[in-house]
């Protein structure tokens, strides 16, 4: 198999469940042309996955390799209880976990020193500046580069969870059960995931008396860090 393409392919209209069943039943009789087309639809969107997941660009590379192996000989007992693109995007995912698990990162520091401080009458420590908007001499890319490097720096089983949950957009329970824990436990890592990103991104991204210097984002508080959540996913990697 060629290796997967790293240029996202032009948008196509979504399959209809006739397209779907019509695709399962060319790739479970082994035509080859289903296999590629396959490959040509969602090869850019799992590399995209797996770059997110994996920070090496290698690993993202056999990953997805790895995923469409895995699809591919386990079609026979895909049913059509989602479309072909969900099923990929979860064995993507999962090839990206077990190689995690077996390339663990040596370079990650603890959560606690990302967490906002609290003094013993409960008060925040540090207070935190309002995201104010993004002035037009911040370009998109510069945003996706501050995000995706804040995100890289939290700890693994942080950094995983708030990936899957705000990023691939997976819930509760597919999250939990793909990392082989708890829901409450992948809630706790979610909640400190979220805060330890907020301090990361504090310094580029608050209000600072210098706006020129440092250019800053609104994030509104009822959407959590949505922006930062869509800077990430635009980045593709």
């Amino acid at each position: 198999m060629s290796r997967t393409p790293t240029s996202p392919a032009s948008a196509a209209p979504a399959p209809t469940a006739a397209d779907e069943r019509d695709l399962v039943a060319r790739l479970q009789k082994g035509d080859a042309a289903a296999y590629e087309q396959v490959v040509r639809d969602n090869g850019p969107r799992m590399l995209a996955v797996a770059r997110r997941i994996l920070t090496d660009e290698s690993d993202a590379q056999d990953a997805v390799q790895e995923a469409f192996l895995s699809a591919f000989r386990n079609i026979a007992k895909f049913e059509g209880g989602s479309l072909v693109s969900t099923w990929l995007h979860r064995i993507t995912v999962n090839a990206c976990l077990m190689r995690l698990r077996k390339k663990r990162r040596m370079d990650e520091v603890s959560l606690d020193g990302m967490l906002p401080g609290f003094s013993p009458d409960g008060y925040v420590t540090k207070s935190t500046d309002t995201w104010v908007d993004r002035p037009s001499s911040m370009e998109q890319a510069e945003l996706r580069a501050t995000v995706r490097a804040a995100i890289d720096k939290l700890p693994e089983h942080y950094r995983i969870v708030l990936i899957l949950r705000d990023i691939e957009a997976m819930d509760t329970a597919q999250t939990a059960s793909l990392l082989e824990t708890t829901e409450a436990a992948v809630k706790i890592r979610l909640h400190r995931a979220r805060q330890a990103l907020r301090e990361l991104l504090d310094p580029a991204l608050r209000d600072h008396p210098d706006s020129a210097a440092v250019p800053s984002v609104r994030v509104p508080s009822s959407k959590n860090q949505s922006a930062a959540q869509g800077s990430a996913k635009n980045s593709g990697a």
